[in-house]
């Protein structure tokens, strides 16, 4: 079956400061299709995120860019398979220069929390638990 990928495209202020920021994360660049003003960075198998200059990213679109320190155009939601997956990913990202945006939120069957990269841009990480999602099915 085909598996349909997602790339998320963000504009960024300096390449080299994400690009170590996301690879400190523990993701890979996919040097195939990174140069000196974009980093593809494998998130999953099916999920990757392309870093671009904001010059690059202006090839891509005739709007105005967004400045993610002020607004927020998109929020990139990421699963992780359990709790300690989440605090992990996020403390580490608190670690190496990320910020926080808000509150852990703990539902009991949902548990998430979020920061934002250099940029500004917000992730949020979630777990849900199996079971919930197996009754709504």
């Amino acid at each position: 079956m085909y598996q349909q990928m997602i790339f998320v495209n963000l504009a960024v202020n300096n390449l080299e400061v994400s690009r170590k920021f996301f690879t400190d994360l523990g993701y890979a660049l996919n040097t195939q299709f990174s140069d000196d003003r974009s980093a593809s960075v494998v998130i999953s198998d099916t999920i990757v995120m392309m870093l671009l200059d904001k010059a690059r990213f202006s090839d891509f679109t005739p709007k105005e860019i967004s400045d993610p320190e002020k607004t927020s155009e998109v929020l990139i939601a990421l699963s992780a398979e359990s709790r300690d997956k989440v605090d992990e990913l996020v403390d580490k990202a608190l670690s190496v220069g990320g910020a926080t945006v808000q509150e852990t939120r703990d539902y009991g069957f949902m548990y998430g929390r979020s920061f934002q990269d250099p940029d500004g841009h917000i992730f949020e990480v979630m777990w849900m638990d199996p079971s919930v999602v197996e009754d709504q099915a």
